[in-house]
Order: structure tokens, then sequence, then C-alpha cells
């Protein structure tokens, strides 16, 4: 049983005692916490919360708590039921609703959930706010509402109208992906995407749409992280079936990953690359990506005149530096995709809509698309210590080691060289440091990270 309290939420699997896993007990205090923390920061009177949950099996179960709670807490609920992640963050701005919170364990095995905690803008909390949270859970010193002042629960489908902002939007062109004639192929993992890809793919005026593990059962039909290694049948079904592309996305719908026509992978890494070359010549502006992503944002950033920035990783930190340098699009090399034009939140349904737009103005295959963006090349390694040393001593050795490179330890220690980078973090729970190289080439990413390591181990000794 594990059960994991962080700033931006909690996450645990189902089952076992209460404070081991993510028990009903558990998920009743960490949400009546939430409840006293907004309205602590609420202006309103009564305050709304939007709750919307992806399909995994415990989703039922969790949601009726969360549901509840927030009700004897005072507090009326809009509950979206199955709803993608970039669905209900929109909805409590639709809703001018206090807050939301997903009731998703992202690409996690589906013996886990979790309660992601949204503000009044439809934004993840931040590091303080979430600290707070966590402090009410510890004390426990919420108090209920008295029967008189018990929340109303309300139900209402946001799917639609989330699907309504993207078709809307000037740069989603639905003539010309109409006209394209694309067949369209999805792989939703068996969760909320099976119920909102197709819709989505109907408003864009796809008529030929193959569906693959689309039935939001919860039951996922590989490890449900859309990553190469879980995606062999996908690829080969990609072939049979002569589509022109197939968009894979986690379980609540916020990453996107690609399959081109011949099913190769377009590289979730190049989801954002992909989409910034289509937005940025049509609204100039800057980009940001997290510290590990990759460099090809910059690349491409700088052909169209803009300035690319980099920020620590965690979704809510590249929210911030959008915010601080004005970024037009942004996100994460995991295949999260952040538009602002339609929300603050990374959002797979919105980078299908403009992805399929700028395949159709391509005009060519999926595959040869990708042949047009730079090669970069990302290995990710980890280096486990013992207990007793000091990490962050041994970062600080290496950024002095390396001060004559271009260094950046905002998130650890990132070291940029000509062509290619590293970057360290340490985890917060366990002794390992974290090694992400980039480079021209697989074999230079993996010389890189071994040569960080020796470095490590030798300012170890």
């Amino acid at each position: 049983m594990t059960l994991i309290k962080s700033i931006s939420g909690i996450r645990g699997t189902i089952g076992g005692f209460p404070g081991e896993g993510l028990s009903p007990l558990d998920v009743v205090k960490f949400t009546a916490a939430y409840a006293k923390w907004m309205k602590s920061v609420s202006s309103s009177n009564k305050q709304k919360v939007v709750v919307g949950r992806d399909a995994r099996i415990s989703g039922e179960m969790v949601n009726a708590l969360v549901c509840a709670t927030l009700s004897g807490m005072g507090c009326d609920v809009v509950d979206l039921g199955l709803a993608t992640t970039p669905t209900t963050e929109m909805a409590v701005t639709g809703e001018q609703a206090d807050g939301g919170i997903i009731l998703t364990a992202s690409h996690n095995p589906k013996q886990w959930n979790a309660l992601k905690l949204l503000n009044a803008k439809g934004e993840f909390i931040s590091s303080e706010e979430g600290e707070a949270i966590l402090g009410y859970a510890e004390e426990e010193s919420f108090c209920f509402a008295p029967v008189d002042e018990l929340g109303k629960i309300s139900h209402k489908d946001y799917t639609q109208v989330h699907i309504n902002s993207i078709i809307k939007l000037p740069l989603v062109d639905i003539d010309t992906v109409r006209e394209a004639n694309f067949s369209v192929a999805f792989d939703a993992v068996n969760s909320v995407g099976g119920i909102a890809i197709p819709a989505l793919l109907e408003s864009l005026g796809v008529k030929r749409i193959v569906p693959i593990n689309a039935e939001p059962t919860g039951e996922f039909a590989h490890v449900p992280e859309p990553l190469p290694e879980n995606l062999v049948e996908t690829c080969r079904l990609v072939k049979e079936q002569y589509v022109d592309v197939c968009f894979v996305v986690d379980p609540d719908v916020d990453r996107l990953s690609i399959i081109s026509e011949d099913g190769s992978m377009f590289n979730e890494e190049y989801t954002l690359v992909a989409i910034a070359d289509y937005v940025l010549p049509k609204t100039p502006g800057n980009t940001v990506s997290n510290m590990s992503s990759s460099r090809a944002l910059r690349v491409i950033t700088q052909k169209h005149g803009g300035s690319y920035a980099a920020s620590a990783v965690g979704e809510v930190n590249v929210v911030a530096k959008m915010k601080e340098t004005g970024a037009v699009i942004g996100g994460e090399g995991n295949g999260g995709v952040i538009y602002p034009e339609l929300h603050y939140g990374r959002d797979a349904l919105v980078g299908i809509a403009l992805f399929l737009t700028q395949l159709a103005k391509f005009g060519g295959k999926c595959s040869e698309l990708r042949k047009t963006y730079p090669d970069y090349f990302i290995s990710k390694n980890k280096i486990e210590l013992t207990p007793e040393i000091d990490v962050d001593k041994v970062l600080e050795k290496i950024q002095e080691q390396y001060k004559h490179e271009q260094v950046n330890t905002i998130d650890g220690v990132k070291i940029d060289f000509s062509d290619e980078w590293v970057h360290l973090r340490k985890s917060n729970t366990e002794p390992i440091i974290r090694i992400y190289s980039e480079s021209p080439s697989p074999e230079g990413a993996d010389a890189l990270a071994k040569k960080l390591i020796k470095d490590i181990q030798k300012h170890i000794k």
C-alpha cells in the first residue's frame, strides 16, 4: 500500500489501512482539508467545486466520497462524472466555481487513484497552497456544516462544451481538416479519451475513425503511460488499419503521443515541438517547456523569431513561467501541450485539433512531417545513493565542476553544452539522482549520461 501526500495533491493505491493507502477515510480527510482551505481564500458566501474523474475502476467510489464530503463541508458540487483533466479545468471557470478536484492518477496503473486540486482559475494549486492543505489535513481541523447548510450536488456533462471551445479557436481549421479526408485512429487506454476523442474528431469533420482501447472500463489494455515501449501493439494495429495518424493519450487525457501512418512513433517530445511550429508563424511569441524537455522546442522557437525559456519540472511551474514570459504556447516534453488561447492546462484534445490542422495544411504524410524537425534523443537514467550521502552537496560539486558551461540551478543542475545537455535532479522521496541527457544521437545521449554518473561517483568518493 502507498499513500503519497504532496503539495499538488494526494495519490495512493486503493485499499489497506487508513494512512497506508488511499482509503475512504483518507479521501474524506483530504477533501475536507481542501474545502477548508478553499473557504479561507474564497470571497463567496457559498463555495462551488467542480469534480471530474477518469474511468479507473475506483473512480465511482472515490467520486461518491469526494462529492459527499464537499457537500458535508457546505460546498455546492458540480459533478461532471467521466471527464478529462482539461475538461474539468475548463469547467471550473465555466461554472465560476471556487475550485475543482480531478480524480485521476494520470499514467499510474489501475490500482492507483488521486485527488488533484485546482484553484478558482482551473489551474493546479501552488506549493504554498498545497502546504496549507496538508497542514489542515494533519490537524484534522475542519468543521462540517449543519444540516441546513449542506451543499447541493448537481450533474453536468462538459465534454462537448470543451470541444466547442476548441473548434472555435482561430487556428483550428475545420474545413481544411474535413477536406483532407483523414483516417484517424486513437488509443484511449480504456479511459475517458474513449468518450472525448471520437466526439472531437467528429466535430472536426473526420469521417473514418478507428478506435483502439476505447471502452472507458478502467481496465487498462496496456501500461497507461504513452511511451514507445507500451505501444508496440498499438503501432502494429496502426500499420494494419491504413490510417493517416494515430493519437494516444493517458487515462486523464492531458498527455498526447502520436504514431505516424507507418507505425513509427512521432516521439512524445515532438508533440509540443510540432504544434509550436504550427502556432508560432501565425501568432508570433515565446515558448516555455520544463528543463527536462527537448532542445528541439528552442530551435523551432528561435527559427520563428521568438524566445524560449525553461521552467522547473512540473505543470504549475511551466504555467508560471509562461505567464511571466507571455508565452503563446508551452508545455512539457511528455506530450503535454498548454495553449493559453484556450486555457492554462495540459490538454491533449486541443493538441489533436491543432496537429490535425497542421497535418492537413502540410499536405504530406505524418512521418514526412516528423522528418522536417531536428533530431534529438533523450536518455533517462538514475543513480541510487545510500541514505547518508548528502545529495545537495554532490550536486554543488557537479555545478562547480562545470561552472564554465551554461549551468541552470532552478531545479537541480542542468548543464547546457553546445549541442547537448544533461539535467540532474534529486528525488524528494528517496536517495537517488535522476539523470536526463539529450544529444543529436542516442549514443551521444547515453555517453553523456554515463560521463555524469562517473562524475557523481567520483565526488561521492
